[in-house]
């Protein structure tokens, strides 16, 4: 009887994985192993041990991946997250992540790190919302961000990929090698290197030249 029951669920798991496929997203995995549940207004598949997902838009490794809600909607990865984002062209690493394939956002949270393959930018953080539909990212706790020369510090931050601009708060730093700017609140164009402070400015630049004029 038990035989028979694990033969009906499978049954129905992959025929709602093969839904999947034939009216929406196609979705790929694996995993050492997997288990899970379907009904007529949720799903639900758990995946465990070398943990894989592939969507048109999202990839991601983890030890554990859960997918939830009706086709799937929602995916939550724990331990040694890690994955990359097609359309953005962002590799990224954190302990937890969440993703929400209709909206685009992904949440990243514990040690996250981030990469912006096309334009060369670092960021890591503690919190890290990412909507690959606008290509923003919301940084918040011990954000870190380096681009080029400059390296950009502060408690948040917002980072637009498309505009290329940052905006830093919770007290913001840029160090650019020997030079230092601080202010309530720090805008920064990174194609141009713009910086605009804004309360409270204070820094600190040096005079790189080896000779004067007598």
């Amino acid at each position: 009887m038990k035989i028979l029951k694990n033969k009906i669920f499978f049954t129905s798991l992959l025929l709602s994985i093969m839904s999947i496929f034939l009216y929406g997203e196609e979705i790929t995995f694996s995993a050492d192993k997997m288990n899970g549940s379907t009904g007529e207004n949720s799903e639900y598949t758990k995946l465990s041990g070398n943990a894989y997902i592939k969507t048109e838009s999202m990839e991601i490794k983890a030890d554990e991946i859960i997918l939830s809600g009706t086709d799937f909607r929602f995916i939550n990865a724990t331990g040694n997250v890690s994955g990359k984002s097609s359309e953005g062209e962002f590799d990224f690493s954190s302990q937890q992540m969440e993703y929400d394939r209709e909206t685009e956002i992904a949440v990243l949270k514990g040690n996250v790190s981030m990469i912006d393959t096309e334009n060369e930018v670092n960021a890591s953080a503690q919190i890290i919302e990412y909507n690959q539909k606008t290509e923003v990212a919301y940084m918040q706790i011990d954000v870190k961000l380096i681009q080029k020369e400059n390296t950009c510090t502060g408690a948040n931050a917002i980072y637009k990929k498309k505009e290329q601009t940052l905006e830093l708060s919770g007290t913001p730093q840029i160090i650019k090698d020997k030079d230092n700017f601080r202010a309530n609140e720090i805008f920064m164009n990174l194609e141009t290197e713009e910086i605009i402070l804004d309360g409270k400015v204070r820094g600190s630049v040096t005079d790189t030249s080896s000779e004067k004029e007598e």
